[in-house]
């Protein structure tokens, strides 16, 4: 069973986005989550295929958004041994409490599939 992680914050950096020799999209972004001023949670967002496309399109430094994913915990050891969170994301959006934003529907080829998508 994979539980999702929900998080909501801002996009912190410019998101990248790259397509692997495989041909696989990628989309990369900092997230910046803050409850309260002093309480603040850094994730490194990844998503894949069309949701990484969309991202991209989408997604600016500073736009307030909702994450969702499964949470993946990173520890590493050497010099400067460190842990890191980062978001496998299912799905993103806007966070509509922030501001408005104009939904434009993706236009699927008829030979994707869902189950190729996640």
């Amino acid at each position: 069973m994979d539980a999702s992680f929900t998080v909501r914050g801002v996009v912190a950096s410019r998101p990248r986005h790259l397509v692997t020799a495989e041909g696989l999209a990628v989309t990369t972004f900092r997230l910046l989550s803050a409850a309260a001023s002093r309480d603040r949670s850094w994730f490194t967002v990844s998503a894949l295929r069309r949701l990484a496309v969309s991202a991209a399109g989408s997604l600016e430094a500073g736009d307030p958004v909702l994450v969702v994913g499964r949470l993946v915990i990173r520890e590493w050891t050497g010099e400067q041994p460190g842990v890191t969170a980062e978001v496998e994301a299912m799905a993103i959006g806007h966070d509509l409490a922030g501001g408005r934003t104009t939904f434009v529907r993706a236009r699927v080829s008829p030979d994707a599939s869902p189950a190729k998508d996640r």
